[in-house]
């Protein structure tokens, strides 16, 4: 076990079950080069605005699967849960539309952008096991992307490489890093152990396995993405200011 597990889930939880048993997919995911590019500020813009416009995108179909958990949830604390989840994200994503204009993208053009085809395969992916299984099925699929932005900042805040100063990345740092963000992740993967207790988690845990681990990797590409985009539309890092 490395130590980037001890904030997340408890030892023996379903959580860390999961993202023990896909640790080289969950790595490529938290500490991808795309990450490292925001670590220490030379990630290319072009590749910054690509993954700007598609996580708005993505931020309404995460929306969505939310909506579906409440439908899932087996409580009246849960759907009130998810329903506070919802609030936040449709929030963020008129947030999102402020910090895009400050790097140059109006909401026009963030409206107007189609889907890329990753941002198409996660989403869907996402909502499928929501459709397909019951609530903890479709809570393993939503947490790595909640609980892994969390992690993705710890490692940049741990990072030895880390630009501390005059990185033009650190307000996207400062969103995950922050305090209110970290707790949420924690609360994330608190409810994937609850659920692994009551939704039969161990009997299930292949089934699981391949879920989370398929999430990650579908991240992973997400990032990808983005340096794709930035191949064709290079931008020298010591442009990169705001």
């Amino acid at each position: 076990m490395d130590t980037w597990t001890e904030g997340f889930g408890q030892e023996g939880g379903l959580f860390r079950r999961l993202r023990e048993a896909c640790a080289a997919d969950w790595r490529a995911y938290t500490w991808h080069p795309f990450v490292q590019g925001l670590s220490d500020g030379t990630l290319p813009l072009a590749a910054f605005r690509r993954y700007l416009i598609q996580d708005y995108l993505f931020l309404i179909h995460f929306a969505r699967a939310e909506a579906l958990a409440v439908f899932k949830a087996e409580s009246v604390e849960a759907m009130r849960e998810k329903a506070e989840a919802i609030r936040a994200i449709l929030a963020e994503t008129e947030m999102h539309l402020r910090y895009c204009a400050s790097w140059g993208l109006t909401e026009a053009d963030v409206r107007a952008a189609p889907e890329s085809a990753e941002t198409v395969s996660y989403t869907r992916y996402v909502i499928d096991r929501g459709l397909a299984g019951d609530i903890l099925d479709l809570e393993v699929a939503l947490a790595p992307c909640t609980v892994g932005y969390a992690e993705v900042a710890q490692r940049i805040l741990a990072d030895p490489r880390r630009r501390a100063e005059g990185n033009p990345y650190q307000s996207w740092i400062d969103t995950y890093a922050d305090p209110g963000y970290q707790a949420m992740a924690k609360a994330a993967a608190a409810r994937i152990d609850a659920l692994g207790e009551s939704h039969g988690g161990h009997a299930r845990f292949a089934g699981l396995s391949a879920t989370f681990a398929e999430a990650a990797r579908l991240e992973a590409r997400f990032w990808q993405q983005g340096l794709d985009a930035a191949e064709g539309d290079m931008v020298p890092h010591e442009k990169v200011q705001r």
